[in-house]
């Protein structure tokens, strides 16, 4: 199952990030091949890390718990917080190398989820923009309700944030959702 994994950096750990990257590569090597999507968040000019993203596919959320706090980063406390969240990934394509991408997420309580019998995979639109590079809904551990969305769109944060807003408030119903947007990296070894 995919999870997405989520964490914001610590403040002014610039040079330690640097310090332990090798590290960080060869642990996200031994998960290449289940690595759905990978990189980090950047400031708004794109020259400063702000977090990390991994959308990882493991066998239950044990797994996924223990992806993120073997993470080098996260054993460094490096991290400020950690969010492994299931996820139901709709759209999923290979991000291009120096494009400016965005992250656009939202978390919602399960009671603002979308109607019984909703089905996300249902939704017009979203899989035919070629700007939304990823797209996924944020599911409950039972994956009987939508949590969340994350989306990487290749376009700057308002335009991006745009692009989701209809499909996160398909995902709640109608309900409005807070959505928040950063820049967003791909990550690897390129």
């Amino acid at each position: 199952m995919p999870f997405y994994v989520y964490a914001p950096d610590q403040p002014d750990v610039a040079d330690q990030l640097m310090e332990l990257s090798e590290e960080h590569w060869s642990y996200m090597d031994r998960f290449e091949d289940r690595l759905i999507l990978r990189g980090p968040t950047v400031s708004d000019d794109g020259e400063e890390h702000t977090g990390s993203v991994h959308v990882v596919d493991l066998a239950d959320r044990a797994a996924a718990e223990r992806f993120a706090r073997e993470e080098p980063f996260w054993k460094a406390g490096l991290y400020r917080d950690l969010t492994v969240v299931p996820a139901d990934v709709l759209v999923s394509c290979e991000p291009e190398v120096d494009v400016p991408y965005t992250l656009v997420t939202a978390q919602w309580p399960l009671s603002a989820g979308a109607p019984d019998g909703f089905e996300p995979r249902g939704l017009s639109g979203a899989e035919t923009d070629s700007r939304l590079i990823f797209v996924a809904a944020l599911v409950d551990d039972g994956g009987t309700g939508t949590t969340g969305v994350v989306a990487a769109v290749r376009a700057l944060p308002d335009e991006a944030r745009g692009l989701v807003r209809p499909f996160a408030e398909r995902l709640t119903g109608g309900l409005p959702a807070e959505l928040t947007a950063q820049r967003w990296e791909r990550g690897g070894r390129h």
